[in-house]
């Protein structure tokens, strides 16, 4: 197989999308869509989520629980609900995708990081009161909801409606489903092949029998799943996260006055050896960080949709708490460790560590020694394994959308075999083409986003002047 991936097709095939990522994550494509659709919904709502954050931090916390009542047919909780967004977006990109753009864009990039989540917030408070908006249930009284159904029933159910959502499910099928499920087990795979010696085959058996498992259960099961395991990964790694940073803690006020001065200023530390320009810092900062917190992709409002609330906007607050954890809490306990550690060097204006093995240069330097390598393959085997549980559930709505509930049980087996791949082939392809079909599907869902930002005007308004919701009002 692997001679195979190196054939001459596969390398041209490579060439091909990777130029395709270039212009698709530039700042002529994406990255300006993306932000702009932010400062959009920022402008609109009146900072919603500044406004609202509070009442969605209460919200959220107010209804904390390991062991919450069983999701059903009619949905999940709303813990669960941003358990499962959450669970997608916490993966490899608070660990790896940090590094990626520290490395690439300097200090500065984690400043630009900051913006875009900050922007997004507002865009995943649309996100999820669409969802809500206009879900509905499937053939089995299943109910589901996202960016397909949105598309479809918020633009009128026209045929251009139904070419748009239909194209927005593949994209994602083939994104998170097969592909962005490979690279996570990649991901693991390789965490526990160096920190454990174990053999990948042995793991990509184990990641999807396990996940095979999960995926069966239904949302009952995935729910019950992401509320347990969320909040337990999530606890574990700020602590010890926070402890290396304690240890290091005379150091912070100069990695936060680095990172300030740096997003204006690269050549002021070390982003002036790599050559890095104040556009390349911005560029990787909000492409990765909003690959990180998945803000504006379309991928999360399959979770916020099926959430047991009374009015929309209840799951919107919710929902900017999600994008606040993962950037704000998280990403940043992996930037604030390594930074601080001191541990990035350089050899003939290269660096000398990369990726996970800077993360686990620094939880190692400080604390931990030499489990610093068995702590992190640990976090990122969580990290990864529960992005496998939240992706799938995404991809799944979509299957439902486009083929019903027939083609559900064919479907976990095609994705369990996707994530054996990817746990034992070393294919770059694989990652980029996930990027690509991660940037194709974004399109139709801002598109959806944009027509149909008077419906989010309205729903925040009731809610604010305490007008009962009434989803009739919102399907005419």
């Amino acid at each position: 197989m692997d001679t195979l991936m190196n054939s001459p097709f596969f390398e041209q095939l490579y060439s091909l999308v990777v130029a395709i990522n270039g212009f698709l994550w530039g700042p002529a494509c994406l990255i300006s869509l993306l932000c702009l659709t932010g400062l959009w919904f920022t402008c609109i709502l009146k900072g919603v989520q500044i406004a609202k954050f509070g009442a969605g931090f209460k919200r959220l916390f107010g209804g904390f629980s390991l062991f919450g009542k069983a999701a059903d047919k009619g949905g999940m909780s709303s813990f669960q609900a941003v358990a499962t967004a959450i669970a997608a977006q916490v993966g490899t990109g608070n660990l790896v995708g940090a590094m990626t753009a520290l490395i690439a864009g300097g200090p500065g990039a984690i400043f630009w990081m900051w913006m875009a989540a900050f922007f997004g917030m507002a865009t995943i408070f649309a996100e999820a009161c669409l969802a809500q908006i206009y879900k509905t249930t499937d053939d089995k009284g299943q109910v589901v909801g996202g960016p397909a159904y949105y598309i479809s029933r918020g633009l009128g159910n026209t045929w251009f409606a139904r070419a748009l959502a239909a194209f927005f499910s593949v994209a994602i099928i083939l994104a998170l489903g097969f592909m962005g499920n490979m690279v996570q087990a990649n991901s693991i795979s390789d965490a526990f092949s160096g920190a454990f010696g174990v053999p990948p085959v042995a793991v990509g058996i184990a990641l999807a029998l396990l996940a095979g498992l999960i995926f069966m259960g239904g949302i009952k099961r995935i729910a019950s799943v992401t509320e347990k395991v969320v909040p337990v990964m999530a606890i574990l790694y700020i602590a010890v996260g926070v402890t290396v940073i304690l240890m290091n803690i005379g150091n912070v006020p100069a990695v936060f006055g680095m990172i300030i001065e740096c997003a204006f200023n690269p050549d002021a530390a070390w982003g002036g050896v790599l050559g890095i320009s104040i556009a390349k810092a911005a560029r990787y900062g909000i492409a990765r960080g909003l690959f990180s917190n998945e803000a504006g992709m379309g991928s999360t409002p399959h979770a916020h949709a099926v959430a047991k609330v009374k009015h929309p906007v209840e799951q919107g607050m919710v929902a900017i708490v999600s994008v606040f954890i993962d950037t704000f809490i998280i990403l940043n306990i992996t930037v604030f460790t390594v930074l601080s550690a001191n541990v990035v060097a350089f050899v003939d204006g290269e660096v000398t560590l990369k990726g996970i093995s800077l993360v686990q240069a620094a939880f190692s330097s400080a604390l931990l020694g030499s489990f610093g390598h068995t702590f992190i393959a640990i976090c990122l085997l969580f990290f990864a394994f529960s992005t496998i549980i939240g992706w799938y559930y995404f991809a799944e709505t979509n299957v439902r959308y486009l083929f019903g509930t027939k083609m559900l049980r064919p479907f976990q087996f095609v994705v369990m075999f996707f994530i054996f791949l990817g746990s034992v082939l070393k294919i770059d392809l694989v990652w980029e083409m996930a990027d690509m079909f991660n940037g194709i599907m974004v399109l139709p869902n801002l598109i959806a986003l944009l027509f149909l930002s008077k419906k989010v005007i309205q729903v925040l308004d009731e809610y604010n002047k305490g007008i009962p919701y009434d989803v009739k009002n919102y399907l005419k």
